[in-house]
């Protein structure tokens, strides 16, 4: 008998135990709950609109020069020259002006030059221009152009050959060398011409080598 309650308060001693231990680890769950922190979002980056380039200036065209009439009303000028030339009768023919593209040249002092009292006159000169403008009057015009073919590299005919547009009269496939009749020789080409917009021009055109002119004179018909 004592051996069975012996027993019986084992037991229930151990079953105690086990019910305390058992409490002392026994957790909520949700306090084993993960609290992991939120995953971090990326913000994307702020985008700006890129400003428009501003459209670039139309490039600045420079307006044809004036011309000063001489004494006499008759304008003047010496192509290819940086200054004013008087010639044997005592006409100043004013510096170079007017010409789009091309470049100048001068030939010796020297150089003799045919059919002409004004060999100066033609030993500078513009060549391989695109054209001639400048600002006159409105009216009625003799235009004369003055050629002489000085380039040593031109040695005859077909060597250099450019048609012209004198206030709207053409002259086609000009053969200096063969109207004027060689090297170093005048020639004059005279044109009636009207302006009605204020500007006078001459345009040029290459067919062979390049064109030249050494003074172009503007006579108004009264």
């Amino acid at each position: 008998m004592r051996n069975i309650l012996t027993q019986t308060l084992t037991l229930c001693a151990t079953a105690c135990a086990l019910t305390f231990v058992t409490g002392c680890k026994t957790t909520d769950s949700s306090a084993q709950a993960s609290t992991q922190p939120a995953p971090a979002v990326a913000t994307p980056p702020a985008t700006t609109t890129p400003a428009t380039p501003a459209a670039p200036a139309p490039a600045a065209t420079s307006a044809a020069p004036a011309l000063t009439a001489g004494p006499d009303g008759i304008y003047r000028v010496k192509a290819g020259s940086t200054d004013p030339f008087t010639d044997s009768a005592g006409h100043v023919w004013q510096a170079e002006a007017g010409f789009d593209g091309g470049d100048v040249v001068a030939r010796d002092a020297g150089t003799a030059i045919a059919n002409t009292k004004d060999a100066g006159l033609f030993l500078s000169e513009h060549y391989s221009m695109n054209s001639f403008s400048v600002m006159v009057p409105n009216g009625k015009y003799l235009a004369k152009l003055y050629f002489a073919e000085t380039f040593d590299g031109i040695t005859g005919a077909g060597q250099r050959v450019f048609s012209y547009n004198v206030q709207g009269h053409d002259f086609k496939d000009l053969d200096l060398y063969v109207k004027a009749g060689g090297p170093n020789r005048a020639y004059i080409e005279s044109v009636p011409v009207e302006v009605t917009n204020g500007k006078f021009t001459i345009t040029f055109t290459s067919n062979v080598e390049n064109p030249e002119i050494n003074a172009v004179e503007l006579d108004p018909q009264h």
